[in-house]
C-alpha cells in the first residue's frame, strides 16, 4: 500500500500527532531514559540507537551510508535544543519510514496521555469550526463539563480571561489543563447566551471500550463491542464488561474494531487472550530474526460464538487481534481488508521530554501471515454503508457491515445449537 495515497496519511511524512490516528503499536524501552546530555551527545545516541536497532521495512538500510551521516552529524555546531531537534529530524527522515519519528516534549506527553487514557482536565474534546472559532465538540460522561452542563457546540469565548479569539487549539488545552483540583474559567457563548462556567480539574478517564445489548428477531442476545484504541486500560475495560454481559447469557458477540488505529502491543495481546484459550496469538520477528511468540493463557473469559467487524481502517494492533481469532478459528471476520499496518515501534525517551519512535520489528499472525504486506482479509467480504450513518445507529441493523456480522453470528449460533442437540456432551462449550 502506497501510504501518500491513503485517506489517514495527508503528508510526505504522514506522522498525524494524535496517537487516535496513527495505528503505531509501541513497546517502550523501560531502560531506554537518559541523563540530560549535550547537544551532540544526544543526536549520536539516537543515531546509535537506529544503527543497533531500526529494522527497515523496505529492507535497504545501508549502514555504510549512516556511518557517513554520523561524521557529518557530528562535524556541526548546534546551537540551542530547537538546532538538535531540528537535526534529529532530519537524520530519522532519511530512513523513509513513517514510523520512525522524533517526538518532541509536548507531542510526547500527548502520546501518553493518549496510551494512558487518563488526563487531568475538566472532561471536553474541543475543535474549530469554519470560522476558526473554538467549540466543544463533546463533553466526556462523568466529566466535570457534564457536571456544569457544558453542550456540544459550545462556543468558548475566553479561558481564565484569556480571549479564544485567534488561539490555537494546542494553546487552548494547556490553559484548560492543569493541576488536579484548581478551577479553570471557561466564558461560554451558546447561541445568543453567555455563560460563565467555573469548573475543577479532575483525572479525566477516557474510555476505549462502549458497549450494548442487541436483540436479534430471532431473540438471540448479542454482546456488541466496540474497541476504538488499544490503550493502556482497554483491556481491563474489555475484561469488565465481558465478566458483566456473561452474566446475562449473551449468545455471542460482535467486535467492533473498525477504524481502530492500534495502541499497545501489549493491550492487543491481553484482549485476544480473553477471547483464545489457547493457540498462537502473534510471533514478532526483530532485524536478527529472533522471534518473540505470544500464547493463549488457557483463561479466556468466554467460547461464545464470535464475529470480528474490520475495515481499511482497522490497523496494527486491530490486525493483530484479527488475524489471531482467524487464524486460531476462533471466530470469523466480517467487512473489508485491514490497513496493513505491521511494525512493532520501541519508544525511546530521550531524558528531556522528547523522545523517538523507532521501528524496529515485524509481526505475523499465527499463520505466518505477515500484516504489513497483506493486511488481513476478512471471512466475508462486505463494504461499508454508501451513505454515511449516524453515531447512534453504527453497530445497529442500519449498519450495513454489522447487520451482516450478526447474521453470520445468528448461523454460527444456530449451527452450534444444532451440535448440542445431536451431541449432548458438546453442550458445555457455549
Amino acid at each position: 500500500m502506497h501510504l501518500k495515497k491513503h485517506k489517514l496519511f495527508k503528508n510526505k511524512y504522514p506522522f498525524l500527532l494524535s496517537f487516535a490516528l496513527t495505528g503505531i503499536v509501541f513497546q517502550e524501552s523501560v531502560n531506554s531514559t537518559i541523563l540530560e546530555i549535550g547537544h551532540k551527545e544526544k543526536i549520536d545516541f539516537v543515531w546509535q540507537v537506529v544503527y543497533r536497532e531500526f529494522l527497515d521495512p523496505e529492507d535497504d538500510f545501508n549502514k555504510r551510508d549512516w556511518m557517513k551521516l554520523r561524521k557529518n552529524l557530528l562535524s556541526k555546531k548546534y546551537l540551542d535544543t530547537q538546532d538538535a531537534y531540528n537535526s534529529i529530524k532530519e537524520m530519522l527522515a532519511s530512513l523513509n519510514d513513517p514510523y520512525t519519528r522524533f517526538m518532541d516534549p509536548s507531542e510526547f506527553n500527548q502520546m501518553k496521555i493518549d496510551l494512558s487514557g487518563e488526563l487531568i482536565g475538566v472532561g471536553i474534546q474541543i475543535a474549530k469550526d469554519e470560522k476558526d472559532d473554538l467549540i466543544i465538540i463533546s463533553p466526556i460522561e462523568g466529566s466535570p463539563a457534564i457536571e456544569a452542563g457544558i453542550k456540544p457546540q459550545d462556543k468558548i469565548i475566553s479561558i481564565d480571561d484569556n480571549p479564544t479569539e485567534g488561539m490555537s487549539i494546542d494553546k487552548a488545552v494547556q490553559l484548560i489543563r492543569g493541576k488536579k483540583g484548581t478551577k479553570v474559567k471557561l466564558e461560554i457563548l451558546r447561541k445568543e447566551t453567555v455563560l460563565i462556567k467555573s469548573l475543577l480539574r479532575e483525572t479525566i478517564r477516557i474510555k476505549s471500550v462502549s458497549s450494548k445489548i442487541n436483540s436479534s428477531k430471532d431473540g438471540y442476545l448479542i454482546g456488541y463491542l466496540r474497541v476504538n484504541k488499544f490503550g493502556e486500560k482497554t483491556s481491563d475495560e474489555l475484561k469488565e464488561i465481558l465478566i458483566d454481559l456473561e452474566k446475562k447469557d449473551m449468545s455471542g458477540y460482535v467486535l467492533d474494531l473498525r477504524w481502530n488505529p492500534g495502541g499497545s502491543l501489549q493491550s492487543s495481546i491481553d484482549i485476544s487472550r480473553h477471547f483464545i484459550d489457547k493457540g498462537t496469538i502473534v510471533s514478532t520477528l526483530t532485524k536478527d530474526g529472533l522471534k518473540d511468540v505470544k500464547k493463549g493463557t488457557g483463561i479466556s473469559l468466554t467460547q461464545k460464538p464470535l464475529v470480528v467487524l474490520v475495515n481499511k481502517g482497522s490497523a496494527s494492533a486491530s490486525e493483530i487481534v484479527s488475524g489471531a481469532i482467524k487464524d486460531n478459528k476462533r471466530g470469523k471476520l466480517v467487512g473489508e481488508k485491514t490497513f496493513g499496518k505491521g511494525l512493532v515501534q520501541n519508544m525511546t525517551p530521550l531524558g528531556d521530554g522528547s523522545a523517538v519512535t523507532l521501528t524496529i520489528a515485524k509481526y505475523l499472525t499465527p499463520n505466518g501471515t505477515d500484516i504489513n504486506k497483506f493486511g488481513i482479509t476478512p471471512d466475508i467480504k462486505v463494504k461499508m454503508n454508501i451513505k454515511p450513518i449516524l453515531q447512534r445507529d453504527i453497530g445497529t441493523r442500519k449498519d450495513k457491515q454489522y447487520k451482516a456480522g450478526e447474521k453470520e453470528l445468528i448461523n454460527i449460533i444456530k449451527m452450534k445449537n444444532q451440535i448440542s442437540q445431536f451431541n449432548p456432551a458438546t453442550t458445555n462449550l457455549n
